[in-house]
């Protein structure tokens, strides 16, 4: 989906794959006829725009085999689908059973990690639409906070410099440039976007920016405009952002707030779980950890790392982080000048909800990726943007 902003530029609003689990190319293709055309369907609109994830080895057949990425690219159009930006988060297995601490491998200090967003730029310079000139593509903070000394930190921004030469090779070679944005999360080196402005200065590269993603600052709990003013000041480019929201409870100490967090606690993805406290901010790595005895203070409200459906917050005494998300895209794009032009909605948690509030039937995910679109683009149109056919 296009919108115009009030300064004449267009912001892409796209909605991720990841909530779809594909491993292959055979897999991606699949996905645009089995969800991402019937979304678009639902929303009535002739061109809708998706953020794919490419797995490692679709991304591979795609980078070697020129025929299949030129089939990629018709089947986007055929389908009246459009890619502008990439999730290069997960490098593998996102679909997985359990996917928890895997996907923050391989990080940056590894070579393999370099070698994947290098394709993704590739691959996405080739799918963008004939009138777009720029991509986007997030990509890991770095690592997972273990296991990272002096020497890996080192090997990441050589890696993450090499990959900022590639890229200005690339815009020369195709015309297209593609910016690659680290995207803070809880638990990792960069889990805030003030722990971003060091690294991405060390590096000094104006195509590698940060992905701001709502949920992640929300269970971090950042204010929006203090942390996009703080990049602001520091130069540091916002490539893309996420919209998402996280789980809320304000009072965690009460028995029935720990019985509706408990429903949340799955074995499938890593959640995170945060609270601030005047002595600052003090977490757990999952949820479940955070419920175990007194792991974390309850005093005051936690959040969780857990992306739960924009348009329906979840029953009481939860809520979800909605407010920050509205926060945070009202400085994004509400200004005189939009920070970003590449805005995903990125719920995969889907069937990783309690039971009953899981789509039972491909239909009923279709509809619900469809009502977070149409809430996007509600709070799009708020701010004065112009939806466009």
């Amino acid at each position: 989906m296009r919108f115009r902003h009030p300064d004449g530029s267009t912001v892409h609003l796209a909605y991720c794959t990841n909530v779809h689990p594909a491993e292959t190319l055979d897999g991606v293709l699949a996905q645009l006829r089995d969800h991402c055309e019937p979304v678009r369907k639902r929303l009535g609109r002739d061109r809708l725009g998706i953020g794919l994830w490419l797995a490692k080895d679709a991304a591979r057949a795609l980078v070697t085999d020129p025929a299949a990425l030129r089939g990629l690219r018709t089947e986007l159009d055929r389908r009246g689908l459009e890619a502008v930006t990439l999730n290069g988060f997960p490098h593998e297995g996102f679909g997985a059973e359990q996917v928890k601490y895997r996907v923050y491998k391989p990080d940056w200090a590894d070579p393999e990690r370099l070698s994947h967003t290098n394709a993704l730029a590739r691959v996405l310079a080739q799918l963008l639409p004939d009138d777009v000139t720029e991509g986007s593509i997030s990509t890991l903070p770095l690592a997972w906070r273990t296991a990272y000394d002096d020497r890996r930190a080192a090997s990441a921004r050589t890696a993450l410099t090499t990959l900022g030469e590639r890229l200005d090779a690339l815009h020369e070679l195709t015309g297209r440039s593609i910016r690659i944005g680290l995207e803070p999360e809880p638990g990792c080196i960069v889990e805030t976007t003030a722990d971003a402005i060091a690294p991405l200065a060390a590096i000094g590269h104006d195509r590698i920016g940060i992905c701001v993603d709502t949920c992640h600052l929300a269970t971090s709990f950042e204010d929006p405009n203090t942390a996009l003013d703080a990049l602001a000041a520091a130069r540091v480019p916002v490539v893309k952002s996420q919209l998402s929201a996280a789980l809320h409870a304000e009072h965690p100490h009460l028995p029935d707030v720990r019985e509706a967090l408990a429903t949340f606690d799955e074995p499938r993805f890593l959640h995170q779980t945060r609270t601030s406290t005047s002595a600052g901010l003090r977490g757990t790595d999952d949820l479940g950890e955070a419920l175990a005895g007194h792991a974390l203070p309850d005093a005051s409200p936690w959040r969780a790392h857990f992306h739960v459906p924009l348009h329906t917050a979840p029953a009481a005494p939860l809520t979800s982080t909605l407010p920050v998300l509205r926060a945070a895209l009202a400085r994004l794009v509400g200004g005189p000048h939009p920070l970003t032009r590449h805005l995903e909605v990125e719920t995969y948690t889907w069937q990783a909800l309690p039971p009953e509030l899981r789509p039972r039937a491909r239909a009923q995910l279709t509809d619900g990726i469809a009502a977070e679109l149409a809430l996007a683009r509600d709070l799009l149109t708020d701010l004065g943007l112009k939806e466009l056919p």
